[in-house]
């Protein structure tokens, strides 16, 4: 399905049963719905589950310029509002997550739990120059060069030829060009790490434990207010199709944990 939402035209499906709580999931950078089928499956008999396709990805529109994670942010809020969805548990994924804590700080009433995978808080003056050197690279030879460094980075040796990554790599080459670059450009001035302390309610943070992200997941769950930390064994940044059972379990006490009134 599609809505018109914040200027753009926005994909986006629902799956599960009628009248359950609301189950958002936000993808990371070069994917789209499709690298969340796994948790769609695991989860549509207990919630009302919505994934979209960030502005840039997918079948999403992917209007030229750079992005900032605040235009991504209103983005998910309008989509909200057009669904009439008040409130959502939410999962964020890398680019995802960093969507997610942006939301949080701004309408943290939205979120019933939060779960923030695989994502971090700050840049560095070397991962800004590693996302201006993507940018460029995007820019003047397309994605498929990205895909195989970016494979690499997402999954450990033994998964990268899977029928898993396949497809995602798949899902990275057709990324276009310009949702890539402005997601690229949103994503490399990313600062919550001082206001980290102002998000409130039951917050998750789970990470892959050989994701080069880690540190910055680990900082989230240490310093988020109550935040609870989960480190997945085997698993690289894109955790929830590397090692879908443990993230599943992972997601699935935390949202039925009985601090959760609606879940």
């Amino acid at each position: 399905m599609k809505a018109t939402v914040n200027g753009i035209s926005t994909y986006y499906e629902i799956h599960g049963r009628e009248g359950a709580p609301w189950l958002t999931f936000s993808h990371s950078l070069a994917c789209s719905v499709r690298m969340w089928d796994g948790q769609i499956a695991a989860f549509k008999d207990r919630y009302r589950i919505l994934v979209y396709d960030t502005r840039g990805h997918g079948e999403s529109m992917a209007p030229g310029g750079a992005y900032t994670l605040e235009l991504l942010a209103e983005d998910l809020f309008e989509l909200l509002k057009k669904l009439q969805i008040a409130r959502t548990h939410f999962v964020g994924l890398s680019m995802g997550g960093m969507i997610g804590q942006t939301v949080a700080l701004k309408e943290r009433a939205l979120f019933e739990r939060l779960v923030l995978a695989d994502t971090g808080h700050a840049q560095t003056p070397e991962t800004i120059a590693q996302w201006q050197e993507r940018i460029r690279t995007a820019e003047t030879k397309g994605m498929q060069p990205l895909v195989q460094p970016t494979i690499e980075r997402w999954f450990t040796a033994p998964f990268r030829n899977s029928e898993p990554a396949r497809k995602i790599a798949a899902i990275i080459e057709k990324t276009p060009v310009a949702g890539y670059v402005g997601c690229c450009h949103a994503i490399s001035k990313l600062n919550t790490t001082a206001r980290l302390k102002e998000i409130k309610g039951p917050v998750l943070a789970i990470t892959g434990e050989q994701d080069a992200a880690a540190p910055g997941t680990r900082y989230i769950g240490e310093h988020v207010p109550g935040a609870k930390l989960v480190v997945i064994p085997q698993a690289a940044h894109i955790a929830n199709i590397e090692q879908p059972e443990a993230f599943n379990r992972a997601l699935r006490e935390f949202l039925s944990s009985p601090a959760s009134a609606r879940a």
